[in-house]
């Protein structure tokens, strides 16, 4: 399943990360010392530190794992690693596969949350390259696409202008991508149905459902 989400971060929020950057909070270094050595030769991006990034990252974190409709498609039981990356003309970050462990826990879910407008600079588009096809992906600002961590994929070359992206990996409470997807057609059936008042004794059976699917399927 791939999922756009909106809205993650509001204007305010993201105005904030950018005065942060622009008064030396936050400094970018080569991104390739973060990755794997099957994406280190194909990494070609800018990596953030500095005194202002865990402010940033801890707000982003909260964001992300309080939307409710994260929350309905990830399951999440945490963010494994989450990192603020830039793209400047030049920079790419060619086809790979992310890690399938993290610091020793596994990575179920990708994500990346657009920090900017996407008519301020061109290319930079996240690509899920599957059997069907491509799916290139370049999101409004304060917006996250959700994707399944087993995905090849690349972002493709920026050649004007600038890409600030947050990124980072989540541990799943459900391991399988199948069972996860059934879960949200689940939660969204139920949401449709309680704004459409139906009967309760439809929504207890179906809450039933949800329930012990939970029970058979999470691993905590």
């Amino acid at each position: 399943m791939l999922l756009n989400i909106a809205d993650v971060l509001d204007a305010a929020a993201i105005a904030a990360i950018h005065n942060e950057i622009k008064s030396g909070g936050v400094v970018f270094t080569d991104g390739s010392a973060t990755a794997g050595w099957q994406a280190k030769a194909v990494k070609k991006n800018e990596q953030a530190s500095g005194a202002a990034l865990d402010g940033i990252i801890q707000k982003a974190s909260s964001a992300i794992l309080t939307h409710p409709l994260f929350r309905a498609a990830a399951n999440p039981k945490q963010l494994v690693k989450v990192m603020l990356s830039r793209y400047k003309p030049g920079m790419a970050y060619g086809t790979h596969v992310d890690n399938a462990l993290m610091g020793g826990i596994r990575t179920d879910l990708s994500f990346t949350l657009f920090l900017k407008e996407p008519d301020t600079y061109e290319g930079g588009a996240l690509v899920i390259e599957g059997n069907d096809g491509d799916n290139e992906i370049k999101l409004p600002a304060g917006s996250l696409v959700l994707y399944p961590t087993t995905a090849l994929h690349h972002v493709s070359e920026v050649t004007s202008g600038e890409r600030l992206a947050i990124v980072g990996w989540v541990r799943s409470y459900i391991r399988s991508h199948e069972d996860r997807e059934t879960l949200f057609d689940l939660e969204n059936a139920i949401s449709s149905l309680r704004l459409a008042n139906v009967d309760r004794a439809i929504l207890d059976r179906l809450l039933k459902v949800k329930a012990n699917l939970l029970r058979g399927w999470v691993e905590d």
